[in-house]
């Protein structure tokens, strides 16, 4: 079976868009975010930028092993925004996203379906006007070796074309490296049979 190692998300925050129903608008935005701590200064920045607005509704998901996500209907009738919103980044299949649609209230109501449609074809438009990128799932090692043994070690470095995250360089080193989750354990097993290499997974 092969494992999967890879996932999708967005390159850049989207381009603001605009949905309009009944008198009320609806501006949508779509974030790349890698921790739930992005989501509160990307809020923040939309409600100075849009202070006269009503709801600031979003969801976000981060993670690709273990997912987290939330909804949020900010006043709005429960599940009528914030699940809508999510509805949309699954669809895309996309993680590490955030996604906001600001409403400005136009003086007619409309109704749970309206909002649940509102929302949701605002949250699709943002998603639509993202460059959607695909990314790998990495594994991330340390190794530790005497400065002595550098060669070997940077050979292989060099040989698999590995990225290096870190590197600190003194009589004991340490590199911090980072693999493509479908190699990482060849990768793992080439280093752990050198001897005087020492190699361990980092928990991000």
């Amino acid at each position: 079976m092969e494992i999967k190692d890879t996932y999708l998300t967005i390159a850049e925050a989207s381009p603001e868009v605009l949905y309009k129903e009944k008198n009320s608008k609806f501006y949508g935005y779509a974030f790349p975010i890698t921790s739930e701590d992005e989501v509160k200064g990307h809020i923040e920045n939309l409600k100075k930028q849009h202070f006269s607005a009503r709801h600031w509704c979003y969801a976000y998901q981060i993670g690709v092993s273990k997912i987290q996500y939330r909804t949020n209907d900010d006043g709005e009738p429960n599940n009528s925004a914030g699940m809508p919103i999510y509805g949309q980044i699954q669809s895309y299949e996309l993680t590490n996203v955030l996604v906001v649609v600001v409403r400005y209230f136009g003086g007619v109501k409309l109704g749970v379906g309206g909002l649940i449609t509102a929302y949701k074809t605002t949250a699709q438009e943002a998603l639509q006007a993202s460059e959607i990128i695909e990314k790998t799932i990495d594994i991330h090692f340390e190794i530790k070796f005497d400065y002595k043994n550098m060669n070997k070690v940077m050979r292989i470095i060099k040989e698999k074309n590995i990225s290096i995250v870190s590197q600190k360089m003194e009589e004991t080193c340490q590199i911090e490296i980072a693999i493509r989750k479908k190699n990482a354990e060849n990768i793992f097993s080439i280093f752990n049979g050198i001897f005087e290499v020492g190699i361990k997974k980092i928990e991000l």
